[in-house]
């Protein structure tokens, strides 16, 4: 037994995790029960075996039709299966739980869900790369901060049509700015490959977002839940 593959396997879990500990703290002051913190990466994480069906299917349609792998409509739309399927599985496992009792949790939960996805990747992608370390030096700011990033925009959205009565509405936005975001991403990397540009990104989005948590912190965005969430 190669222990090798045993030890980067496990190696594949810290970005994730350590990501996980970072953006719980916005909401350490009314911190989420740990059994639903876990159930929720857990679903994120098995949710890649949901999207990587659809997206198979949906490259060869893409292909019959003469879209070829790596043009831009392309990239588009593999990144939107990964962000739509990412919210269906927070949505369903989470919505209409008596936990899920302020807006900002909205945005908690898809950023869990979005690394336990990011996770299963890296461990599939570390398990397959001739040079583990090194790539998973660049999906510790890469891939895996991309998700939890873009599932931050979706989970503010929702939270704001949560607030508004609007889900559906706000939710809408939310997946198609985190798509365009995801599909920036991608593309850059077909691009230019790992650069500080492509980092530079990130990071401004990733301010971006803490400014969005810290705006459901404030006390006009709490209080009670749509009834009707969609």
């Amino acid at each position: 037994m190669d222990f090798s593959y045993v030890l980067y396997g496990m190696l594949g879990f810290l970005p994730g995790i350590f990501w996980l500990f970072f953006f719980l703290q916005e909401d350490s002051k009314r911190a989420e029960p740990k059994r639903l913190i876990v159930s929720t990466f857990v679903w994120g994480g098995l949710a890649t075996f949901v999207v990587l069906p659809i997206q198979i299917a949906a490259k060869y349609f893409l292909i019959a039709g003469g879209v070829m792998s790596g043009e831009m409509f392309h990239v588009f739309v593999l990144a939107t299966v990964e962000e739509v399927i990412k919210f269906a599985a927070v949505y369903f496992w989470i919505s209409g739980r008596k936990e899920f009792d302020e807006p900002i949790d909205a945005m908690v939960y898809m950023v869990v869900a979005s690394l336990g996805f990011a996770t299963v990747e890296n461990v599939a992608t570390v398990l397959r790369a001739t040079s583990a370390p090194e790539l998973l030096t660049l999906r510790f700011i890469g891939a895996t901060l991309l998700h939890a990033l873009a599932s931050g925009i979706v989970g503010y959205y929702w939270s704001r049509g949560i607030v508004r009565c609007k889900v559906l509405q706000y939710v809408l936005y939310g997946l198609f700015f985190a798509s365009v975001f995801h599909f920036i991403f991608n593309y850059l990397m077909v691009v230019w490959g790992p650069s500080l540009r492509v980092t530079g990104l990130l990071i401004l989005l990733a301010f971006m977002v803490l400014r969005d948590f810290e705006e459901l912190k404030k006390p006009s965005e709490k209080g009670g839940l749509c009834e009707r969430p969609f």
